[in-house]
């Protein structure tokens, strides 16, 4: 019987200096899915990612999260799919999108990086881009502000429930990923941002 485990994803920087910030949320994500599994994450230095594995409805995760920072991504990520044998296309990339306003979620296969260096890596590294993305929206920088200043700031206390909410919609997008597969679960997400 062939092997069915997904890994998950999450993308974020390191250390305390960057939680809460709008980069993380998809290290947040993952974060999410593993306390909702009943535990935490543990580092696991051989692939450089926190990992826990879980089974949540009836699909097997592995759910990671890179100890690297987010531009060096891709390392973690190859490394994690060959240690836990799951192919590039049962990966499922969870990060922050500056694309979208505050609390959209779009899901995608494939496609252009849009200038996010941690999926370029990612890219770079799996040799594909034919990976699931779950894109949460984290909002246009305000003003002239750089995108790379926007996404290294803590949400302001008005969006903090606005985006509990959604990172916990962006856990339950991914499950969908695994469990009904992509265009189902795009018509469930993208029928409501």
């Amino acid at each position: 019987m062939a092997d069915d485990r997904w890994l998950v994803v999450g993308l974020g920087n390191p250390g305390d200096r960057y939680e809460g910030t709008r980069h993380n949320v998809g290290a947040d994500v993952v974060r999410s899915l593993a306390a909702r599994a009943g535990g935490g994450l543990k580092v696991n230095k051989r692939v450089r990612c926190e990992v826990a594995e879980a089974t949540i409805e009836s699909a097997r995760l592995v759910l990671a999260v890179p100890t690297s920072y987010m531009n060096r991504s891709g390392g973690p990520v190859q490394a994690a799919a060959a240690w836990y044998k799951v192919p590039a296309e049962r990966v499922v990339v969870c990060h922050d999108d500056v694309d979208l306003d505050l609390g959209v979620l779009r899901l995608k296969r494939g496609g252009g990086n849009a200038g996010h260096k941690g999926l370029r890596d990612i890219d770079r590294a799996l040799g594909t881009r034919d990976y699931l993305r779950v894109r949460v929206g984290v909002g246009r920088p305000p003003g002239q502000m750089a995108a790379k200043d926007h996404v290294l700031r803590r949400f302001a206390p008005a969006e903090r429930e606005e985006i509990a909410t959604t990172i916990d919609d962006a856990g339950e997008a991914a499950l969908g990923l695994v469990i009904d597969g992509l265009e189902p679960t795009q018509n469930r997400y993208h029928a409501t941002g």
